[in-house]
């Protein structure tokens, strides 16, 4: 048993290390002397420094990295990567500043009570699932306890760092939520909601029944809508871009070259010449797991995220089989399986990825640096013309990029492009920016600011939305005449049909899973079930443009036998995302009320190369 649980300290300590790479990092923030060229951050007068946050930084993306199949990250990516561990940083100030305020510590007493009763919540899941720690299939918590006793002194420590760190957050999350309840009646609520059913007849007539040539629009109506809802009709800052674009994809030569270099690497290894571990290391293109000697870990059985072919290989691998060459959408790789445990396999992979090569690559080099002279970042953006005619390629235009937003050309992705659009000037052309299967060059053709434009640039959309209110007034009154006409009638239904007027059996349904007219109408979902059968309801106005008659034809009431079977299951799950939602409302308030300075754009550049 003890020989078990130390083969599998190293994936347990894997886990324990990325999560105490934070606290490290972390640890070397406490330095409140003021100023500084190296201040990245400064929280309530608390300051990071360049080295800790580097150090996550870095840490940060190679761990995405290694979750994108070790693919080279674009400037949105490492941006998106970069604002993530800057909040972190924030965000842990501001809780230990809390934790201050409010008097919460934790004792060492405190901790050794945790290490106890269960594994730091960081690692719960890989633990709690691993079978070396289950008896009869389940979590055995004294495993666990002989666990920590092997591991040595380096892994208690850094579990207690964990302990350290979650502890506090737990005490801060109850005296949070200690006022959180939900009551029977409302359970109740919940529960009748969700099972009693209504069947109605219903006559529904909305603005979209009316014809434009009964809601005419004049210009000085037009206007008036317009400048009574601006609000509705503010839009982000907005690009409108051209491009040329020299395709960057592999050709047969190509698929065989790498074919080739897989085969010839498959029989080294088979052959004895070389280490699986080696060759990862030299040959293989996945910058993520290849420095590695090509380890991937312990990969699940399902939902690895990993491509479907790369996992169908793999699973069908004995422990120490090389497969043969698999091909997916990242290349050629050459997969060993090292073990096997419960849903998960730990694995190597080499990959040779189809790349352009030989002649193939000098071409489409030639023709990217051409590119590159004639049109790249050029301040006259009538080059990119020129570049097109002498490289005859076409010049297209890019769908409508708003800011924050990513551009998708077809259904690729094109890095770069959505923050570049936003920094330039109209007219200019941007670098040459490498994409998945091609290499582009961009013109910034206009840009608007966030804001209302005017009424000209969008003209047909103030029209449809103006007319649609007149639509409403002209529903109302067809939607009273028609009431009128089908004066008392004890059946709505046949009353309607007889007179040519559309009148609908809905139901059976409840308040949850109504039609999309009730759902969007509280008022007349509400009026639905509080109708007896054969009982009838007055005109009624939806929220959004429809008018509303309705007839009661049945109603079921809800199983409250069945609702008290369930019932303290339905509070705890209710509970949880109330406790979740308060938590977080706190840490926005104490991120809105902090003074914040953020340096990063002053130190920090982009540091990898740009690329799909």
């Amino acid at each position: 048993m003890m020989r078990a649980m130390r083969e599998i300290t190293k994936p347990v300590f894997w886990v324990v290390a990325i999560s105490f790479i934070g606290w490290l990092a972390y640890g070397q923030v406490t330095d409140f002397i003021a100023g500084g060229r190296d201040v990245v951050l400064k929280v309530d007068g608390e300051i990071v420094r360049s080295q800790p946050f580097q150090l996550q930084y870095q840490a940060a993306l190679e761990q995405y990295r290694r979750q994108q199949g070790g693919a080279r990250l674009s400037r949105e990516e490492e941006q998106q990567v970069q604002n993530q561990v800057a909040d972190q940083f924030i965000q842990k100030i501001l809780l230990d500043h809390a934790f201050r305020g409010l008097g919460i510590t934790v004792s060492d007493d405190e901790i050794i009570e945790a290490a106890r009763s269960s594994p730091p919540p960081q690692i719960v899941q890989q633990v709690i699932r691993d079978a070396t720690f289950q008896t009869n299939g389940q979590f055995d918590i004294s495993k666990w306890q002989r666990y920590l006793a092997s591991a040595g002194p380096e892994f208690t420590s850094q579990i207690e760092a964990l302990y350290r760190d979650y502890l506090p957050q737990q005490k801060l999350q109850e005296y949070l939520t200690a006022d959180i309840y939900v009551s029977d009646a409302k359970l109740w609520r919940i529960w009748r909601d969700q099972h009693e059913t209504a069947t109605v007849a219903a006559l529904m007539l909305g603005a979209s029944d009316i014809p434009d040539s009964l809601a005419p629009l004049s210009d000085a109506e037009l206007q008036r809508y317009y400048e009574a809802h601006q609000k509705d009709f503010k839009r982000p800052a907005t690009a409108w871009l051209s491009f040329v674009a020299q395709p960057r994809v592999p050709d047969a030569a190509d698929t065989a070259a790498a074919l080739a270099t897989v085969r010839r690497l498959h029989a080294e290894l088979a052959a004895g010449h070389a280490k699986f571990e080696d060759v990862a290391k030299k040959e293989s293109a996945d910058s993520g797991s290849g420095p590695q000697g090509g380890d991937l870990g312990w990969v699940k059985r399902v939902g690895s995220g990993f491509d479907p072919q790369f996992v169908t290989a793999m699973l069908r691998l004995k422990p120490g089989e090389l497969s043969q060459p698999v091909l997916t959408q990242f290349g050629y790789h050459l997969i060993r399986v090292d073990a096997a445990k419960g849903d998960s396999v730990h694995a190597r992979h080499i990959l040779v990825a189809v790349a352009l090569q030989g002649k193939h690559l000098d071409a489409v080099d030639a023709r990217t640096d051409t590119l590159d002279r004639l049109a790249a970042e050029q301040p006259d953006g009538r080059r990119l013309d020129s570049a097109a005619q002498v490289l005859h390629l076409p010049l297209a235009h890019a769908p409508r990029l708003l800011q924050g937003e990513r551009l998708t050309l077809g259904k690729y992705v094109v890095p770069d492009v959505g923050v570049w659009a936003f920094e330039a000037t109209p007219g200019e052309t941007s670098p040459v920016i490498e994409g998945e299967r091609a290499a582009y060059v961009f013109r910034l053709d206009s840009l608007f600011a966030e804001g209302v434009p005017p009424l000209a640039q969008f003209r047909r959309r103030v029209e449809d939305a103006a007319r649609y209110e007149k639509k409403k007034l002209v529903a109302r009154e067809r939607a009273q005449q028609t009431v009128a006409a089908l004066g008392d009638a004890p059946d709505l239904l046949a009353a309607g049909r007889a007179r040519g007027v559309r009148v609908e059996k809905l139901g059976p349904f409840t308040r949850v899973n109504a039609s999309p007219e009730f759902a969007r109408d509280p008022v007349v979902l509400g009026a639905a079930f509080g109708l007896r059968p054969g009982q009838r309801t007055g005109l009624l106005a939806g929220e959004g443009g429809e008018f509303f008659l309705l007839q009661g034809i049945a109603r079921t009431a809800a199983d409250s036998v069945a609702w008290l079977k369930q019932r303290d299951q339905q509070r705890e799950a209710l509970l949880r995302p109330v406790a979740q939602a308060r938590i977080q409302q706190y840490l926005a308030a104490l991120r809105a009320q902090a003074k914040v300075v953020d340096r990063r754009k002053e130190l920090f550049r982009p540091t990898t190369p740009s690329g799909a």
